[in-house]
């Protein structure tokens, strides 16, 4: 019993010293990680940070796709389709190089998980997040990082150049209270800074519950709709596809502005469900054009009952919070009207050349009204559609592209004189290299135009010999559209072919899908540079045509 005794104590002494050297161990490990995330943070713009998030998601999606299996067993998309999918989703471009019911019901999840942590409310959200808890680590560590960290030329205030959809000040230095707990704390703070960051984590929350509020309320509504409305419910029992995953994934695509579906037909299957066109309307709305609007005014409706410090704080600080999708008032406003101005000029043209076309043939005039509403409403920028796009008029498309192309936050917005000059006078204070670089750059316009060069070269031969499937003007479409990450396109068609080949067969994907793969590679690259535009808004002023 002693030798047994003896033996214990030396195995809880040699346990206790191996879990202290392992917390040891972990602990270095986690001050190297930490050092590491601080120097990158501070040499990384914001620019590559988002790039990189895009690029890792993309990978990782694809081969969790990949390692999945298909719904068909007859046909097996390939390894470069399964990564434009991927890459598709995450940048919530929906352009499609295969049919959409080749997918499994596991497939869609993971596609739906990608199109939610790539849409530009989650991001956005995730930025502030990230922001908040580096404020927080940088105020915890400021005694035993900052030291270390010092001989790295890294300052104190590293974190706010660290957010996904916000843009970073310079100029903040670092509290020294933590108010960063998990509960929130409402009482007034005397302290600008801190209130400054008690703002930007109540922002942080309220989009976060903006993001659930509104899809959990979409998928039930869609939900509920596709189980009592029998002619939808048929739709879907027909193809073999699960009610709940398609109005998970249909909502969540909807509201990140990606418009991708599960149906091979989009929702031209559901031209007649007014119903549902209407349910998914909002969700177009919200999560795109007008979410800067309704953010604001979810902001002014709290401080009017709770009338919190922080809501008051950022309603007259806008500019302070530097956060894109919070706008002034005035911007705000003119947004929402010039939102209504596009829809209604759409909603006019579009009626005007389509309303007795036959991509609306056997629909009533309510169902006509709903329809065309749902797709003029979808070119900024869902693009989920109700009509083939091959059919419609070219002046249709012409607005169309003009509509794509157009940043989501356009807006008439007239600029003062003073704002002009204080813009050139920091612009002179900019860095010399920083300088060189916009002079070169070119703006967006310009590397659209040589992308569709660049495609033109690649199917070069299609072009030739199918003209009237491979147009001009059926690649811009593409183009832009996934620069737009719209993901509208006027399709393939055999019956199009001048020379027909005897083995063609209508499929029901986008024009992508039947490019070379350097075309498909090349239009990866534009839904990544569309993803990113907004780093890109004010280049190539360089350039003066006179």
């Amino acid at each position: 019993m002693v030798v047994f005794s003896y033996i214990g104590k030396k195995l809880e002494q040699l346990c206790s010293g191996s879990c202290f050297v392992l917390s040891s161990c972990f602990r270095f490990v986690w001050f190297l990680v930490f050092c590491f995330y601080r120097y990158l943070a501070r040499r990384m713009n914001q620019f590559f940070i988002e790039l990189f998030y895009f690029l890792i998601v993309s990978c990782i999606g694809f081969l969790i796709l990949n390692a999945t299996d298909p719904r068909t067993t007859t046909f097996t998309p390939r390894k470069l389709d399964l990564f434009f999918t991927s890459v598709s989703a995450t940048t919530v471009s929906s352009m499609s190089v295969v049919e959409m019911e080749v997918f499994s019901n596991t497939q869609l999840i993971i596609m739906t998980i990608l199109m939610f942590i790539g849409g530009e409310v989650f991001t956005s959200m995730a930025g502030l997040l990230v922001r908040s808890f580096s404020r927080r680590g940088s105020i915890k560590e400021d005694c035993r990082v900052n030291d270390s960290m010092s001989d790295l030329g890294i300052p104190p205030n590293f974190h706010d150049h660290l957010e996904l959809g916000t843009i970073a000040n310079p100029q903040f230095e670092s509290s020294k209270s933590d108010i960063f707990e998990l509960g929130y704390d409402s009482e007034p703070v005397s302290d600008m800074e801190d209130l400054k960051f008690k703002s930007i984590k109540f922002l942080c929350l309220l989009v976060l519950s903006y993001l659930l509020f509104i899809q959990t309320l979409g998928v039930f509504s869609v939900y509920v709709y596709l189980n009592i409305i029998s002619s939808a419910k048929s739709v879907l029992k027909q193809k073999g596809l699960n009610i709940f995953t398609f109005s998970l994934f249909t909502v969540v695509s909807t509201f990140a502005s990606c418009g991708f579906v599960p149906t091979n037909e989009n929702m031209m299957v559901f031209s007649k469900n007014s119903g549902l066109l209407l349910l998914l309307i909002p969700q177009v709305l919200l999560g795109n054009t007008l979410f800067p609007s309704v953010l604001r005014f979810a902001v002014w409706s709290i401080g009017k009952f709770k009338k919190k410090d922080e809501t008051s704080y950022l309603l007259k600080n806008a500019k302070e919070i530097r956060f894109h999708h919070f706008l002034s008032h005035l911007h705000s406003s003119f947004l929402v009207v010039t939102v209504f101005g596009f829809i209604i000029i759409q909603f006019i043209l579009f009626s005007a050349m389509e309303w007795r076309s036959d991509g609306l043939a056997g629909m009533n005039n309510y169902q006509k009204f709903v329809g065309v509403m749902f797709q003029t409403i979808n070119t900024r920028h869902t693009g989920e559609t109700i009509v083939d796009l091959s059919t419609i008029a070219a002046a249709s498309l012409v607005l169309i592209v003009i509509m794509m192309y157009l940043p989501p936050y356009t807006s008439f917005l007239p600029l003062s004189a003073n704002k002009s000059g204080k813009r050139n006078s920091d612009q002179r204070k900019k860095k010399n290299k920083r300088v060189i670089l916009e002079n070169i750059v070119f703006s967006q316009l310009s590397y659209l135009v040589i992308f569709i060069i660049l495609i033109c070269i690649t199917e070069r031969r299609n072009i030739k010999d199918d003209p009237l499937n491979f147009s001009v003007l059926n690649i811009v479409i593409e183009v832009i559209s996934a620069y737009g990450n719209v993901g509208f396109t006027t399709g393939y068609s055999c019956g199009r072919q001048l020379k027909p080949d005897g083995i063609c067969e209508n499929k029901w994907f986008g024009f992508a899908g039947k490019w070379s793969d350097s075309g498909k590679l090349i239009l990866i690259l534009v839904m990544f540079f569309g993803r990113l535009k907004k780093f890109n808004m004010n280049e190539g002023k360089a350039w003066k045509l006179l």
